[in-house]
Parts: structure tokens; sequence; C-alpha cells
């Protein structure tokens, strides 16, 4: 019957049980487990806190005002919550070897599709790889040392590659304390915002909320009135996004090699939305209280000046800080950058064991590491060198595009496939017996992922207004879609694959026995004391 996939002999099972190269479960080709939960915890952070947080927030107060840059957080925040919750019930099930989001889909879903988010993954990553890096260089570049830029985009890439070639308990740690940099810097910028709220800064100005007043909270967007302020909340959400892409993925493409998985990935995924929440929560509030959206220096900028945190500790008259700013604006693209080639390569890995990319992806090193994979990602990572030519901001904003709307349809291929899962493990009856389900399924994946549809569609809504359009932002906005369906149909059409599998031939038992054998091995760490406990629940 057209779009069933009809059921394989029972020789195609025994190649499906006994070939490694189809059965990521099979013990002889396990990634090495080194990653443990502060590691996967802080990995996904440090991809989801970057230059999106530190400098693109600038743009989207200038453009729309405090109060949309605060809701635009908050609503990527819930679409965030709930994407890793899918992906966690998935990846917690089957926490196998070179696991990604195209294996689920082409397990639950269909080929076509997995092939097409696969792809669309790994391009998105060595995107954002390319994106990371002009950032660093464009950021290093503030101190006007007299260098090329290319100097500096030769630099971060060769450190970026380094860390990504080493053991994966090397990159973990280098990672974690990548991260931590960063979140401490968060964390003390959180608080300086509070003191300045209250007029604790050296001009004893008390801010409030003044700035939500004059100029006000809301700065109307291509038209006036209510019809304005709605444009500036809706541009504002699509404009966030770019901070969030891929964030949650990069839990679920640790799992493989994370020690213990059945414990640590919930227990990540859980802790992931919560400090992402107060950190852009309180982050994305406190730049509406300490700068007005009318700030000219918000406007163009291509460096650390373009941070409303720098030009709220400028406004303060608190002289030197802006150095330190830009040095953690630096560690954040360098550690955003890092979390992202290490993500792109561990997809192009598994598409290449489930042969949806050529097999020499799937080579490893004595260490387990997929180095062709790691090296062929970066080399995308080259594309930075378009600074050279062009100014640093322009070559940024062109990755940003094209990353962001890819990370959308990323997001909608994962709630699909999670729907399909859900229902198939319902249709056997075994719903149930998944090891970790999350609260309001699968209700809120079906609201949010019509959300995420509208964003992607109206994504570049701006350029269809009287004389706002042009080709080059136009392309920029939607090139990416095309794109994915391209690959989708024309995988489809080539291979005549099914529009989807049966929910009776949808493979719920494949690896299930052998991770529940693995968790069972496993032996959760006591704390001995109330020191231990304290760390045991921070990592």
């Amino acid at each position: 019957m057209d779009g069933i996939i009809e059921p394989k002999g029972e020789h195609d099972f025994r190649e499906k049980e006994t070939n490694p190269e189809l059965n990521l479960a099979d013990p002889r080709k396990q990634l090495e487990r080194g990653l443990k939960s502060r590691h996967i915890q802080f990995l996904a952070l440090g991809g989801a806190i970057g230059t999106g947080l530190f400098v693109g927030s600038g743009s989207i107060l200038s453009e729309t005002g405090p109060a949309p840059l605060f809701m635009g957080y908050l609503c990527m925040m819930f679409v965030v919550w709930c994407v890793m919750n899918n992906l966690a019930e998935m990846v917690v099930l089957l926490p196998m070897k070179g696991i990604s989001i195209p294996y689920f889909v082409n397990r639950f879903v269909e080929p076509s599709l997995a092939f097409a988010a696969g792809w669309n993954y790994w391009y998105a990553y060595a995107m954002l790889v390319a994106a990371e890096a002009s950032a660093a260089a464009i950021v290093l570049d503030y101190w006007n040392a007299p260098v090329n830029v290319a100097v500096w985009i030769t630099m971060v890439l060769i450190i970026i590659l380094l860390l990504n070639v080493i053991a994966v308990s090397f990159f973990g740690e280098a990672e974690f304390w990548f991260a931590s940099i960063k979140l401490i810097t968060i964390m003390g910028l959180i608080i300086l915002g509070i003191i300045l709220f209250f007029g604790g800064g050296p001009n004893h100005d008390r801010l409030g909320f003044r700035y939500w007043d004059n100029p006000g909270a809301f700065k109307e967007y291509m038209a006036p009135g209510a019809t304005g302020k709605f444009l500036a909340f809706w541009h504002a959400v699509i404009k966030a996004g770019f901070a969030f892409i891929t964030s949650p993925e990069l839990i679920a493409i640790a799992a493989g090699e994370t020690v213990d998985p059945r414990r640590n990935i919930p227990k990540a995924a859980k802790r992931f939305v919560a400090r992402l929440a107060i950190f852009y929560g309180c982050a994305s509030l406190i730049i509406g209280v300490i700068v007005p959206s009318n700030d000219d220096r918000l406007l163009g900028a291509s460096n650390a000046s373009a941070s409303p945190f720098v030009l709220g500790i400028q406004r303060a008259g608190i002289r030197g800080l802006n150095h330190a700013i830009n040095a953690a604006i630096l560690t954040s693209a360098w550690s955003a950058g890092n979390s992202f080639l290490y993500s792109g390569s561990r997809v192009l890995y598994s598409m290449s064991l489930n042969g949806q990319a050529p097999k020499i992806f799937g080579h490893t090193n004595k260490r387990g590491v997929p180095y062709v994979a790691v090296l062929f990602t970066w080399s995308f990572g080259l594309l930075a060198y378009l600074n050279v030519s062009n100014t640093g901001a322009t070559v940024f904003n062109w990755f940003v595009n094209i990353s962001t709307i890819s990370g959308f349809i990323a997001w909608i291929v994962v709630m699909i496939t999670y729907l399909r899962f859900r229902t198939a493990f319902k249709h056997h009856g075994i719903l149930h017996t998944l090891p970790y389900r999350t609260p309001l399924q699968p209700y809120v994946t079906y609201g949010v992922l019509l959300f995420i549809s509208l964003l992607t569609l109206t994504n570049g809504f701006q350029f269809f207004w009287p004389k706002q359009f042009s080709a080059a932002n136009f392309l920029a906005a939607y090139i990416t879609l095309p794109r994915a369906l391209i690959l989708y149909f024309g995988h489809k059409i080539w291979y005549r694959t099914p529009w989807a599998i049966a929910l009776d031939k949808v493979d719920v038992v494949t690896g299930k026995k052998e991770m529940d054998e693995l968790a069972e091995m496993e032996t959760p760490r006591e704390p001995k004391n109330w020191l231990q406990k304290a760390w045991f629940w921070l990592a």
C-alpha cells in the first residue's frame, strides 16, 4: 500500500541485529562515555548563551522597546522548554551511540524527512561555527590591535578544532570552564543591573523602570497604534530565536557519550531550562532597565559597544568595565562555536552510520572522536574569512539569518517526530513503559508546533511592507525553506520512500533492552555530606 512500509523478512531483521552499521545499540562501536552531568548542562548553556544575548538583544531593544524584548525571550524560552522535553523523552529511552535527531526521525516518521532534517541540522551547525568565529574576530578587533582580521579568525578556528579532535572528556572539561566564565559574568551583570535599578551606581541615579515610561515600553514597528505594538512583539520573538537555536539539541546529541544517561539526561534537561529562564529572563529585563531604546549606540555597531550591558555600564559612570565585558563576549562566542562544531560533527557521524551520508564520516580515532566529521564540519567555518572583504556586522548577519530559520525548521521536525513517537508507543500499548515522561503532553507540543510554523512563514514579514522590499534581505529570510524542501522531495522522489511508516510497523523495541541493561549496571553516586549534596545538585 502506498505510504506504508512493508514488514521486513526474517533475514533483514537478523541483519539489523547483527550488523553494527545498522544497530546503534551494538556495544562494539559505542563512543566513549566521557561526559558527566555538569559537562552536558554547561555544553548546552554554552551553546545557548552567546552573542545573541550579549549583542543581539541590543538590536531587539532598539527596534521594538524593552517590553517586546522581555516578552520575546520569555516566549522563546517556553518553546525551548517544549522542545527540550520532546527530545529528553526520546533520548532517555534510547541514549545510544551516535544518537541524533535524524535517527529518531528515520525510525519513527520516515526516511526522506530524516535525510532532510539531518542535512538541515548539519548545515545550521556549520553556519553557526562560521557565525561565532566571525563574532569572536569582531570582538577581538574591539581592542584595535594592528592585526588583520584574518589572523583573529585563524586563531579562533584552530583552537576550536583542537578542542574537538582531542578526547571527548577533554572537550567536555574545556567547555565546562568556558561556559562557567560566561555564566559567572552574566550573573555579575544581572546583580549589577539590580544595583543600578535601586541607584547604587557611582552617580546614585535610581533608574527603576524610568526607560519603560520614557521613551516607552513599546516602539511601534512598521505600523502605528496597536498593530505596530503587536508587530514589534512578533519581530522581537523572531529575532530572539537566534539566541536559542539548536540549544536543546546539544543535550540530546551528547546522550551517547554521557555517563549514566538515564539519570543525567533528565536532570540536565530540567536544570538547563530552569537556568536558561533565570539568565535570559533576568538579563532581558535588566537590559530594558539600564539602557533606553532610543540610545543611538545600539544601532549599527558591530563590537562590544553594541552590547546593551556595556552601554548601561557607561551610562552609569562605571569606568574600565567595558574591557571585561568584551572579554566575556569573546568567551561566549568561543564557547558557542566550540559547542556547535561538536554537535555538527556528531550529526554527520550519526548520518553516516544510517547511510544518509558517506561512510567516511563514521570513522573514529582510538579515543572515540569522529575526526573526519569534525574536520569536514570545521572546514565550513572558513567562510568566516568573508570578513576580510566585507564588514563584520554584514557577514555575521548573513549567518544569523540562515541559521535561525534552519533552527526553526529543525524544531518543527523534532515536534513532528515526538508526536509520532508518542503515538506509536500508545498504539502498541506501552506508553507507560517510557522511563521519562514530561507534563502537558502532547497538547503543549501541538500548540508550540503551530506557533513555530507561523514564525517560520512570517519571519520576513517586514520586507512585504511598501517600499521595504529588498531582494538580499528576502533571500536571507526565506532561502532556507526551498533548500529544505528540495532535500526532502528530492530524496523522496529518488528513493520513492513512503509518506509515513505505518504505526504497527514502527520499531519500538530495538535498543531498548541494551539501554535498560546499561542503566541497571550504572551505580548512582550517593552524597556523604552536605558539601557533596550541594555539589551533586549543582552538577
